[in-house]
């Protein structure tokens, strides 16, 4: 667990897309958004969200750093909003 925590610690992002996800906080709904993100059935625990939605994450970086005309800024805002709130539930658990 501390290593996906300090993991997430780790990444550098744009200040704007981090203030936009931590402003979602406030509205965002584990059962709804998760399983929407993630198109799952049920909402995976924490340390199971987490890592999926770090490679996603990982991935949306990667294209909008290419300047690939297929980034979403508001798929990436959605999944640093997960990323965040599933970290914080993971922080709560411990």
């Amino acid at each position: 667990m501390s290593d996906l925590l300090s993991m997430v610690q780790e990444l550098h992002r744009p200040r704007l897309l981090i203030r936009a996800a931590r402003a979602g906080l406030a509205e965002y709904n584990r059962n709804r958004d998760l399983k929407r993100l993630m198109r799952a059935s049920t909402a995976p625990t924490p340390d199971r969200a987490l890592p999926i939605l770090m490679e996603e994450e990982e991935r949306i970086e990667a294209t909008r750093l290419e300047g690939d005309a297929s980034y979403s800024f508001i798929r990436h805002i959605e999944v640093l909003i997960a990323m965040m709130a599933e970290v914080r539930l993971l922080r709560s658990c411990a």
